[in-house]
This record gives structure tokens, C-alpha cells and sequence, in this order.
């Protein structure tokens, strides 16, 4: 494998680790912190199909940066 594509799939595999990371992030933390009568909130409450409708966006956001840093060349110029 050339080196770009060891960068492509490390972009791809840290901005799903962080799109999780963030969204589980929100859903435990933030959710009860914005609604104080609400309590913890788990994936499985949140729904799994709800959860990866919020990790997806949040995790493509993360790849635009890291491709413009790590000039991966995933999105055209």
C-alpha cells in the first residue's frame, strides 16, 4: 500500500473514532446538561439508527479537516 492510502484509511478510521466519541458525548452528556429534567440518556435509549444519523454528519465533519491537514486528497481542490 503507498503511503496516501495508509493517510486516507487513518482519516477515515479517527473520524469515526471521534464521531462516536462526540456523538456519545452529546447524547450522555449534553442531552442532560441542556434539558435538566432529563437523565442520562444510553445508545440503546437513543436509538442505534438515531445515533448513526447523528455520527455520520459529525464524523464527515472531521474527515473535511483532517483531509485538508493531512492532504489526503479525499475531497476534490
Amino acid at each position: 500500500m503507498s503511503s496516501l492510502t495508509v493517510r486516507r484509511l487513518a482519516v477515515w478510521a479517527v473520524s469515526l473514532v471521534l464521531g462516536f466519541v462526540i456523538s456519545w458525548l452529546i447524547i450522555t452528556v449534553g442531552f442532560p446538561i441542556l434539558l435538566p429534567s432529563a437523565r442520562s440518556i444510553t445508545i440503546q435509549d437513543y436509538g442505534y439508527i438515531y445515533f448513526l444519523v447523528t455520527m455520520i454528519p459529525i464524523s464527515l465533519v472531521f474527515v473535511i479537516w483532517l483531509d485538508a491537514l493531512m492532504n489526503t486528497k479525499i475531497l476534490p481542490d
